[in-house]
């Protein structure tokens, strides 16, 4: 199949704030295991982040943004974290990379999932 722009006056050209979601989200399947609010929870975090992958929405905001009760912004963030996606320490939120091979430490902080391995001995 060959393929052609549908709407050519609206080619998308890199915004000058930052870039576009890293195609490894999915064609390594980071998105297939998350639920729905953490895959809306990255998607917005990745929309607001700066060069750094830095971004500092308070819970309240995020909340109101997403249209998610507090109890489930929670579990989102949780499972972001558990899935070395994103990094956490409030408000501060940082995208992490998404390289095959995560560091083991990040400046003395550890992933959930780095510490369940750890006790798991995976």
């Amino acid at each position: 199949m060959e393929k052609r722009l549908l709407y050519p006056q609206r080619l998308r050209k890199l915004p000058p704030q930052f870039s576009w979601i890293d195609q490894r989200l999915v064609r390594d399947e980071h998105i297939d295991r998350l639920s729905h609010p953490g895959s809306a929870l990255y998607l917005f975090l990745a929309t607001v982040a700066d060069k750094s992958g830095l971004s500092y929405y308070s819970e309240r905001c995020l909340g109101r943004r997403l249209r998610m009760p507090v109890e489930q912004l929670n579990s989102a963030r949780a499972e972001l974290v558990a899935a070395d996606l994103i990094a956490y320490q409030a408000p501060l939120y940082q995208l992490l990379s998404l390289d095959a091979q995560p560091p083991t430490q990040r400046g003395g902080l550890y992933s959930l999932k780095q510490i369940f391995q750890q006790i798991g001995g995976s």
